[in-house]
């Protein structure tokens, strides 16, 4: 059987590897933006998920679709 190599790749090309070998350990250590992003990020999703579960709610579904109805197929014609 092959042995399998066990040191990294001198460049990564996939997206894996790269992902694999990014130093998070120092970003997160050294960077006050990268540091604020990941915590800006983990709060803002539960924002935004919110947000979409308003925005695709049966009733407001409703009420754009008679909006549309209205302004492509002849509401208010002057």
């Amino acid at each position: 059987m092959a042995e399998e190599a066990s040191r990294p790749m001198k460049y990564p090309y996939t997206m894996s590897a790269k992902m694999a070998q990014f130093p998070y350990k120092f970003y997160w250590k050294h960077s006050w933006g990268f540091k604020y992003w990941v915590i800006a990020s983990i709060l803002c999703v539960p924002v935004f998920y919110k947000i979409q579960k308003l925005s695709y709610s049966p009733n407001n579904v409703k009420v754009w679709a008679e909006i549309r109805h209205k302004e492509f197929h002849g509401g208010d014609h002057h």
